[in-house]
């Protein structure tokens, strides 16, 4: 049930937009739907601010705290606006073994940012996370979907050519 006293918080595209996802997730019946919610959400506004968290604690009446929890643990989700290319370089022990932080150093280098920013053209962010759970092909990273695996320094340049 849509709760159309929710006091206004965020654009108006942007509250009708997240009405539709919590419709589509049966999440105003399913508070257990908030994570297909929080997913489907980002997708469409590309990140989750606080008012778009704030606004979805209201309207599927779930605390904030629960919701910016979810957030803020989950590494898939971003509170800031992310480039075009989401470069995420797997900091697992694996990886970091096999050079991972070498890898990451370079991805900086070449795209002129580091871990945890957002280049000012929206073009790359790049992310360091704690495991992307494909050991086996340490050293990994992802630029959105797509996986490279057993990476080496000589391979960063070819592959990010491939996200220009």
């Amino acid at each position: 049930m849509v709760k159309n006293d929710s006091p206004v918080i965020c654009m108006p595209e942007t509250e009708t937009m997240i009405r539709e996802v919590i419709t589509k997730c049966g999440g105003y019946a399913n508070k257990d739907a908030i994570m297909a919610v929080l997913n489907d959400v980002q997708q469409k506004h590309g990140y989750l601010p606080y008012e778009v968290q704030r606004f979805i604690a209201v309207e599927m009446d779930i605390p904030l705290a629960e919701i910016y929890g979810i957030v803020t643990f989950y590494s898939g989700f971003s509170l800031k606006p992310v480039g075009k290319y989401k470069i995420s370089v797997c900091m697992g022990t694996p990886c970091y073994v096999l050079s991972a932080a070498k890898i990451l150093e370079k991805i900086e280098t070449i795209t002129g940012i580091k871990a945890g920013e957002t280049s000012e053209d929206m073009k790359y962010t790049i992310v360091a996370t704690r495991c992307i759970g494909a050991c086996g092909l340490a050293p990994v990273l992802t630029v959105n979907d797509d996986v490279h695996g057993k990476m080496t320094l000589d391979d960063v340049e070819p592959m990010l050519a491939q996200y220009k």
